[in-house]
């Protein structure tokens, strides 16, 4: 679970401007450190078969986020698929 603060430092990395809170960069970096956090979880519960299916949630909605990011700011989307490491 993202606490307050990991959410905040998470979304100051990929901020457009101060007050940006909701653009698709820093949803996509938040959706990023659920996932991680919640893999790291599966990783130690292989049984939990109700996060697995969280997780896939996750992963879709960022998958949407990341196309739709990809159709309308190419260049915005190559900086953020590189600066969060994602193999697209």
């Amino acid at each position: 679970m993202l606490t307050k603060r990991k959410k905040e430092s998470e979304s100051a990395k990929t901020r457009l401007h101060d007050t940006d809170a909701g653009s698709s960069q820093v949803q996509v970096a938040l959706l990023t450190r659920r996932i991680q956090e919640l893999s790291v979880h599966l990783n130690k519960n292989h049984k939990d078969k109700h996060s697995r299916r969280g997780l896939l949630g996750l992963v879709a909605d960022r998958r949407k986020h990341l196309k739709y990011l990809e159709s309308t700011n190419r260049r915005a989307y190559g900086t953020l698929v590189k600066k969060l490491g994602l193999k697209r």
